[in-house]
């Protein structure tokens, strides 16, 4: 044996696991962004949702194209 893992679920954790972490992190970035302007504080909640919006986008954009 190699003892390299053949579950299944194990592959899929860590592609959801990175997929979160994706979106997370175009989500902060805009939040920060915000932040580094000294925009009031709706203003960065909305950069964040706007972002987080804009990582989703974005990973459904990569995914359909690796189909």
């Amino acid at each position: 044996m190699s003892g390299r893992r053949t579950d299944p679920s194990a592959l899929t954790d860590g592609a959801d696991r990175l997929k979160i972490g994706f979106v997370l992190l175009v989500g902060c970035s805009g939040g920060t962004i915000a932040l580094g302007a000294d925009a009031a504080l709706l203003a960065v909640g909305a950069a964040t949702a706007v972002g987080l919006l804009a990582g989703g986008l974005l990973l459904w954009y990569v995914h359909w194209l690796v189909r």
